[in-house]
């Protein structure tokens, strides 16, 4: 495997530098060469938050080209759509359809486009997009918190995520408080199932 690169984009507060560190860490439990990354606005105000998580034997920068990645992983609709840049016709997208609209939209007094819109867009760049509900699986699951983990689990169902299942529930464990175990674990399989069950026709 030469390289997997996965980005990761949302909002402070969604958990995303905690999902590349799982999805990072799995990867380590494998013995699979891989880095992590992070960029952030005003990650404690709602601001924008890209990860890179990039595994393969010649992976050395942390951050993903433009165009390369092989994988987006959208916790808020607008700013998927806004990292569109480092996809491809061939970029599996899978995306939260929870909507965050930023600050500077409403100081702006702009208007937030709609998911459908939004989905459209993405579409008109690549075929392979998932819409997943991780919001309210979340809720489920026991915390609106557990929405990266649904995520997880929804981006290991399609398949494409190069580690075992057994090595990102490990992750989980080492790196998830214990009182929120069960909710997360819960979360990852309801993540799962969901994408399971919406790509058996798709891939």
């Amino acid at each position: 495997m030469e390289e997997i690169n996965i980005v990761l984009a949302g909002v402070g507060g969604q958990g995303i530098l905690l999902a590349a560190e799982i999805l990072g860490t799995a990867a380590l439990k494998e013995g699979l060469n891989v880095r992590v990354s992070e960029i952030h606005g005003m990650a404690q105000r709602g601001g924008a938050v890209i990860s890179n998580v990039r595994i393969g034997e010649k992976v050395l920068a942390p951050t993903a080209l433009e165009g390369k990645a092989d994988m987006l992983l959208g916790f808020e609709p607008l700013e998927t759509l806004r990292n569109l840049k480092f996809a491809s016709e061939k970029t599996l997208i899978l995306m939260n359809n929870e909507a965050i609209p930023p600050p500077g939209l409403t100081t702006k007094m702009m208007n937030y486009p709609s998911l459908g819109e939004i989905t459209e867009k993405i579409r008109a760049f690549t075929k392979n997009v998932v819409v997943l509900e991780a919001a309210k699986l979340a809720e489920e699951a026991g915390s609106i918190l557990t929405r990266n983990i649904v995520l997880i689990g929804g981006l290991v169902a399609t398949g494409k995520v190069p580690v075992k299942i057994e090595s990102l529930k490990e992750a989980i464990r080492e790196l998830v408080p214990a009182r929120y175990l069960d909710m997360n674990m819960k979360a990852f399989e309801l993540g799962y199932k969901y994408v399971q069950k919406k790509t058996k026709l798709a891939f």
